[in-house]
């Protein structure tokens, strides 16, 4: 099968019943996507499947066949980090970092879709990533700062 992983093709041969989170890691070595619960309960291993976010986890990679997979390795460009990512780290919003890519693609998806997010939305929007140091407040701020950013500079 044919994926579309961060703008590259990549030719695949991966078993019907392979998690794309498996084939992200051991065929294609992108590690940033992080397996913690292997049952879609935490969001550490969230990628974006064409622009919507998905758990890699629970997303058989044949059904990504011809797809687009956006991982945390594809956010930045030229060497300048996604305005997301660069308000992670200006809002000190993550610990010991181990869902912040999960985080950081959740929260790209939340702003594509709602480019002006209440911090109710923000809150709504990311529930569905567990952070188990408790980076809440800071997570939300940095989501607030990038969507502030965007208008800053769109």
């Amino acid at each position: 099968m044919r994926l579309i992983v961060n703008g590259a093709s990549h030719e695949v041969a991966a078993p019907d019943h392979e998690r794309l989170l498996t084939t992200l890691r051991e065929r294609l070595h992108l590690t940033g996507t992080k397996l913690v619960c292997g049952r879609g309960e935490c969001g550490a291993c969230t990628v974006l499947v064409d622009g919507a976010p998905a758990y890699s986890c629970l997303t058989l990679t044949a059904a990504c066949d011809g797809r687009e997979i956006a991982t945390i390795e594809g956010l930045a460009r030229d060497g300048e980090l996604h305005p997301v990512q660069q308000a992670f780290v200006e809002h000190d919003a993550l610990q010991c970092g181990f869902c912040t890519p999960g985080q950081i693609l959740a929260a790209v998806a939340l702003l594509d879709r709602q480019p002006h997010p209440t911090e109710d939305d923000v809150r709504r929007g990311m529930s569905g990533n567990l952070c188990r140091c408790g980076a809440y407040p800071k997570i939300v701020r940095a989501v607030l700062a990038a969507a502030e950013g965007a208008d800053a500079h769109g």
